[in-house]
C-alpha cells in the first residue's frame, strides 16, 4: 500500500502503531510518530510522521498530515501528504489535497483543490521561461 512493492495488496495490521477503532471518537489534536489506522471518528487534526490508513466507514473532520496515506472514508479538511496518496472508490474528501503523487479510483468524491509540489515548481519554471 505505501510503497511500490505493495500498492496492489494490503498492509498487515502489525505494521501500524495506532488503531482508532470503529467505536472510538477522538476530539482534539492527534499526533503520532508511527503508522496510524482510523476506523472511527476524529475531530481536530491528525499529524503523523508515519503512514495513515482511513477505513471505509471512518469520518474525519480534521486537517491531516502524513508521510503516505490510503483514504477510504470521509474527510472534511485539508490533506498534506509528503509522498503517495491513494484515494479509493469509497472515499469522500471535502478539502484541498497536497501530495507528491496521487492515485484516484473511479467513484471517489473529491471537492477541493489538488496541489502537487513538484508540479508547482514546473509551472513556475514554465512561466519564467515565457517571460524571458
Amino acid at each position: 500500500m505505501f510503497n511500490k512493492q505493495s500498492q496492489g495488496g494490503t498492509t498487515a495490521s502489525n505494521e501500524f502503531e495506532t488503531v482508532i477503532g470503529p467505536s472510538v471518537k477522538v476530539k482534539g489534536d492527534f499526533n503520532a510518530q508511527g503508522n496510524v489506522i482510523v476506523e472511527g471518528l476524529v475531530e481536530g487534526s491528525i499529524k503523523t510522521s508515519g503512514n495513515l490508513e482511513v477505513g471505509e466507514k471512518a469520518k474525519i473532520n480534521a486537517s491531516v498530515e502524513a508521510r503516505e496515506a490510503k483514504i477510504g472514508g470521509e474527510i472534511r479538511g485539508n490533506l498534506k501528504i509528503k509522498g503517495f496518496l491513494e484515494i479509493t472508490a469509497t472515499a469522500k474528501i471535502f478539502g484541498d489535497l497536497e501530495a507528491a503523487s496521487i492515485s484516484v479510483e473511479r467513484g471517489a468524491i473529491i471537492n477541493g483543490k489538488c496541489i502537487m509540489p513538484a508540479g508547482v515548481e514546473d509551472i513556475k519554471k514554465i512561466n519564467k521561461d515565457k517571460e524571458a
